[in-house]
């Protein structure tokens, strides 16, 4: 017989870790949350690719309910970021119940007994009354289709799935890609490798990271203060705050005083116009991912640093031949090219009422209600779904605001005798048309902005359209007048 749970939470990253941390705080303590890794921490588990760290303050990354006394830098490293996570389950008690190991399959809505029927790989089935997606986005390695990728002789792999076991000191090592993983992982290799030649196809707008160490008394302060720590994070959450009105609201004050600084920022570290010409970007800042480095610039000015701008006419088993026709020699092939974003293909087969599935729903662009809810979909909810990724702030904060909305659901659904609900379709088109205009009066929608934020048709599946607070007021309470309820039948 399959096992009943009030709630199935699939995924145990940050999100997922949320989700069962706000369950337990409501009292509701009768869910299990399934991880198909044996270890916890998404893509602080899975990004191990040298310098990787988080690129926002760790004051409004941490959970706000979540304080850590742990931290040693103001942009915590990876193994920071993972141990974090372990804290979290350890010290919220979720362990016992944590599946991991086990990838969730499948899950299918029963009408009939109006619950969702969750299989897994290893041939688990639960009955839950809820089901908590929290798979995340940027976890799917993408590699770019350039001819021959497959024939190089040497070690390649993805910068998200870093392969320790290659040594690159002394080694001729490229990396294709210059965005997020690409501005950390640069300068360490550009470090230890004998040559590194970086391919660049399109530069990005960067800011200085101003990383900075946490000293002990910094942290003795930050604990036996505790008012200072939170002016510390309002601080650093109302300036993240600020970046959309600089960067990505349609104004031209805030482009020009955005683009100011990032302007400044290269010209404080590249003396030669050549090379500053060669990074400057062709579209709007905040177009696409907006980056902080503060070492960046200076690795591409290494005597052992080549900064190719070319195009890539195809791998070859021994390099990487650019359209000029010079061919560049490596014994190591880096692909810091991002992730599958805008298909959302989810691991887990999700089937709604009627039988309808949702890849099938999501074929021509995914879209929710609030982020959080499909309609057709009755008691699904999302951490990190559709149009709640974010261009500045933190995703915590929206993962926060998330959970909170979903244990207010159940809360509400347990005293109102309700069994099942979901958006119904005039809410939820109401919602994404309103979202959609917004969007089209940010940096976004520039056609000169090619991001994975867009689909092949040009529309934003991943990006909110305004600041954090607004998010946070729209999912401050659940409006059941949008949504479509069936009560518990009499027994």
């Amino acid at each position: 017989m399959p096992e009943h749970k009030r709630a199935v939470v699939v995924g145990a990253g940050l999100g997922g870790v949320c989700a069962g941390i706000q369950l337990m705080r409501a009292g509701i303590q009768d869910f299990t949350i399934v991880e198909r890794e044996s270890e916890p921490g998404g893509t602080w588990r899975d990004n191990t690719y040298p310098g990787c760290a988080c690129d926002v303050p760790v004051h409004v990354y941490q959970f706000s309910f979540a304080p850590s006394i742990h931290w040693r830098h103001t942009y915590p490293r990876y193994p920071e970021m993972q141990e974090y996570v372990r804290q979290l389950i350890a010290n919220f008690e979720l362990a016992p119940r944590l599946r991991a190991g086990d990838a969730a399959q499948s899950a299918r809505w029963d009408e009939n007994r109006s619950c969702w029927s969750v299989r897994t790989e290893a041939g688990a089935e639960f009955e839950s009354d809820v089901l908590i997606v929290a798979l995340g986005q940027l976890n799917r390695p993408k590699l770019p289709d350039i001819r021959g990728r497959e024939s190089f002789a040497g070690p390649a792999f993805h910068s998200a799935r870093w392969d320790h076991s290659v040594a690159l000191g002394g080694k001729r090592v490229g990396v294709i890609g210059c965005a997020a993983s690409a501005v950390q992982l640069i300068p360490e290799v550009a470090k230890v490798a004998g040559h590194l030649t970086v391919f660049q196809r399109t530069p990005n707008w960067l800011l200085p990271r101003m990383d900075q160490e946490i000293t002990e008394e910094e942290m003795a302060l930050l604990i036996t203060a505790p008012h200072v720590a939170e002016l510390a994070r309002e601080f650093a959450y109302q300036n993240a705050d600020c970046l959309f009105w600089q960067a990505f609201s349609w104004t031209p004050q805030g482009r020009a005083a955005f683009t100011r600084r990032s302007t400044l920022h290269m010209e404080s570290q590249v003396a030669d116009p050549e090379l500053r010409r060669m990074l400057t970007p062709d579209y709007p800042i905040g177009g696409k991912r907006v980056l902080f480095a503060d070492d960046y610039y200076p690795a591409l000015q290494r005597s052992n640093v080549t900064l190719e701008t070319g195009a890539i006419e195809r791998i070859t088993s021994q390099g990487v031949r650019t359209r000029n026709g010079v061919d560049h020699p490596l014994d190591v092939l880096v692909f810091a090219t991002g992730f599958e974003t805008t298909d959302w293909r989810w691991s887990l087969d999700v089937t709604g009422r009627g039988g309808i599935r949702l890849s099938e729903v999501w074929k021509d662009g995914a879209e929710a209600y609030l982020g959080l809810t499909v309609s057709g979909f009755p008691n699904l909810f999302m951490l990190y779904g559709p149009n709640t990724n974010l261009g500045h702030n933190s995703i915590t904060f929206m993962l926060e605001r998330q959970a909170e909305y979903i244990v207010q659901a159940l809360t509400e659904m347990q005293r109102r005798g309700i069994a099942a609900m979901e958006p119904s379709r005039e809410a939820q088109d109401r919602f994404n048309r309103e979202l959609q205009e917004a969007l089209e009066r940010t940096t976004w929608a520039d056609p000169r902005a090619k991001s994975w934020y867009k689909n092949a048709a040009g529309r934003n599946t991943q990006n909110w359209h305004s600041h954090t607070r607004d998010y946070a007021a729209a999912v401050k309470t659940v409006k059941f007048e949008d949504y479509l309820v069936h009560a518990h039948q009499p027994a």
